[in-house]
Formats: C-alpha cells, structure tokens, sequence
C-alpha cells in the first residue's frame, strides 16, 4: 500500500534519511515540517495517512500534543524519538514510539505496522523496535 506520510522532524539530516527510506518504500512523503504549527497546517490542506513525529521540534516539546491533535484528525501517528521516555504512558490515539535513531529495517516495519492497523488489516505482531501504547 502506498501511503501519503508527513514528516515532523527538525533535524535536517534525520527528516532527508527518513524521507529518502519512506520513497525507496513507494510512499508519498507529502511534506517535512519542523514545527507543530507546520505539521497542522498541512493536515488542513492535504489528506495524510501517517506522521511520522518527533517530540522535540523546533518550537520545543510540542511533537506529543501534535501527535494527540493529528490523531484525533484521522491521522495515524507513530513517535520518533531519542527519549521514548517521555511517552512511556502512551499517548491517546497514537500507536507508539520508534527510538532514534532507527534503521531503515526498523522504520519499514514500523510503518507497515502502523497502515495495516489503519487499514484494519489483521497485524500479527508489532516490530521489536516499535514500542506500542496501549489501545
């Protein structure tokens, strides 16, 4: 399934490998955004699938509310982060956390995870390196 994927990420070098991996996958990255007010703005513009979220953007820890308003938008979102941590309680309606950094393996089995559970597709098991939160 191609997917259209927004990236929240305000590490350039991390957003480009990410964008770069997502491509070489047949999806369509729709945007990189730095910032929580970005990542919104492309939400109300253009249909997305996935997000892909930092917690810490360029406008500070803003990626967790993000995350929660995204999903409430119809949006499945997966955290990436340096410090899982920070979501170890979950965050409602957002599938889980990826540590960075993370292999190009990782990222595919994550996001294949996460658009079959959109697709209500029967997933057998979440990737190791997917830390989900609970439903």
């Amino acid at each position: 399934m191609t997917a259209r994927i927004l990236i929240v990420e305000d590490e350039a070098l991390v957003a480009m490998e990410l964008r770069f991996v997502l491509e070489d996958l047949a999806h369509e990255v729709v945007r990189v955004v730095a910032d929580a007010r970005s990542a919104r703005d492309v939400v109300r513009e253009t249909e997305v699938d996935l997000a892909l979220v930092d917690i810490h953007l360029s406008d500070g820890p803003s990626g967790v509310e993000l995350g929660r308003a995204l999903a409430e938008e119809g949006v499945t979102v997966i955290f990436m982060t340096a410090n899982p941590g920070m979501v170890r309680d979950g965050v409602a309606g957002t599938i889980g956390v990826l540590s960075k950094p993370s292999d190009e393996h990782a990222v595919e089995k994550a996001v294949a995870f996460a658009l079959g559970r959109r697709l209500g597709q029967p997933v057998e098991y979440a990737p190791p390196e997917l830390q989900l939160f609970s439903a």
